[in-house]
């Protein structure tokens, strides 16, 4: 029977395999750290931030309220303080989102070229 391969999971990331997962800059990073005061990662001698998997997702989910949800900085502080964020929001659950909102559109767009009659369908004139 053949030996499974092992599998090692990382401890620690750095600042900068952070701000390349969640695709921002380090300083938003920073800024974030400052702002809501719950994500204190580890230092090295050197002083290099060192961050782990549940301080990474923490970090999603406040990307998830500030970028996604366009909440401010205090909106998205109380809704973490009220608990009443998903524990990580999903990529499917945000595929979905994107799919109802495509929908929607495409139905105004078909209500607008009704609206506009079969002459909006053949494009402007060439002089």
């Amino acid at each position: 029977m053949p030996l499974k391969p092992k599998t090692i999971e990382k401890i620690y990331w750095t600042i900068g395999e952070v701000a390349e997962e969640l695709g921002v800059n380090t300083s938003s990073i920073r800024f974030w750290e400052r702002e809501f005061g719950t994500i204190t990662p580890k230092r090295t001698n050197r002083g290099d931030r060192l961050y782990t998997r549940k301080e990474i997702d923490h970090l999603r989910t406040i990307q998830h309220l500030v970028k996604d949800k366009g909440f401010t900085l205090h909106g998205a502080k109380s809704q973490l303080k009220q608990g009443m964020v998903d524990a990580q929001a999903k990529p499917e659950d945000h595929l979905r989102e994107v799919a109802g909102r495509l929908s929607e559109l495409r139905a105004k767009l078909l209500t607008l070229r009704g609206e506009l009659g079969p002459a909006a369908l053949k494009g402007p004139k060439a002089d």
